[in-house]
């Protein structure tokens, strides 16, 4: 299982995450980017790569 942080102070609210994931985790409502279910992820780190603004970290719990 893995953990997904995103940090709002970088974060952009571009929604390219949301577009990008193969598992749909990311969500973005009232203007932020909200992470469903983390067992979903396989790490496959395409948010991490498309994120400019770096905002995205994967860690393994």
């Amino acid at each position: 299982m893995y953990v997904i942080t995103i940090d709002e102070k970088k974060c952009k609210v571009c929604g390219e995450c949301v577009k990008i994931c193969p598992v749909e985790l990311y969500k973005q409502e009232n203007n932020h980017i909200t992470v469903g279910n983390t067992e979903e992820c396989s790490a496959c780190r395409s948010c991490v790569e498309v994120c400019e603004a770096q905002a995205i970290t994967i860690g393994e719990v």
